[in-house]
């Protein structure tokens, strides 16, 4: 063998062919799709426990604050909603409370809105239930509905009953 010769084991060629740099091209790019999808998916949801967490606190408060207050009407005349020229800030017992909704965020008891909680939708519901067959205890169920504006996943509902 002469040393300058091509078929010489020095001259050959060592490295990757054209079709190995592809294959391998395509399965970097295979395994990066797949992992950055993964970390978007982990990112997007990332804040659904804070929101929820949240929705729940908020459901809390409106349902503790109903609670406090009287079944009907303490002057009589219950009309099973707010009385005529009623407001958040006057509402004095349960029942005005039904059918109250507040879009566009959680607001304090006398109506104002609560800063940074702008992406909450809050909906009262009372209505008129019993304890169980054969019990004849009148009660009030009372939900608490919390949505969130970004986030269609989150519906909190909080549900108490309340007795005479």
């Amino acid at each position: 063998m002469v040393s300058g010769s091509t078929n010489s084991p020095f001259f050959r060629q060592k490295g990757v062919t054209l079709i190995e740099l592809v294959i391998s091209i395509i399965i970097l790019s295979v395994a990066t799709t797949g992992i950055l999808m993964v970390m978007t998916q982990t990112v997007i949801s990332s804040a659904d426990p804070m929101l929820r967490e949240q929705a729940t606190a908020i459901a809390q408060s409106y349902m503790e604050e109903i609670l406090t207050l009287p079944l009907g009407d303490p002057g009589g005349g219950e009309v099973n909603g707010p009385e005529g020229g009623e407001s958040r800030g006057t509402y004095d017992d349960v029942w005005d409370y039904h059918g109250l909704s507040d879009s566009g965020g959680a607001r304090d008891q006398n109506g104002n809105t609560v800063s940074g909680l702008e992406g909450y939708n809050i909906a009262v519901d009372v209505s008129n239930d019993s304890l169980g067959p054969g019990t004849g205890s009148p009660a009030l169920r009372i939900t608490v509905t919390v949505t969130h504006d970004g986030q269609a996943a989150i519906i909190v509902p909080l549900v108490a009953y309340r007795l005479n």
